[in-house]
């Protein structure tokens, strides 16, 4: 269960919303990644195993081993 206080959830969520449109991700793009983040983090345990292969996803862009 999440427990942070809903200001600090909406901080972390401008600041990555502020990176992805950095790293060159468009406007709709950033709402699907976080959207898809959202589903997935509620779904339950049964989801973590493709929770991790999208952090390993966004671990290579963020290295530039992949392109997006």
């Amino acid at each position: 269960m999440n427990t942070q206080p809903l200001e600090r959830m909406t901080q972390d969520t401008v600041t990555e919303t502020d990176a992805l449109a950095q790293e060159g991700f468009s406007t709709d793009e950033i709402t699907s990644l976080l959207w898809l983040r959202q589903w997935y983090q509620n779904g339950g345990s049964d989801r973590i195993v493709i929770m991790r292969h999208l952090e390993f996803i966004k671990l290579l862009v963020l290295n530039g081993k992949i392109e997006r």
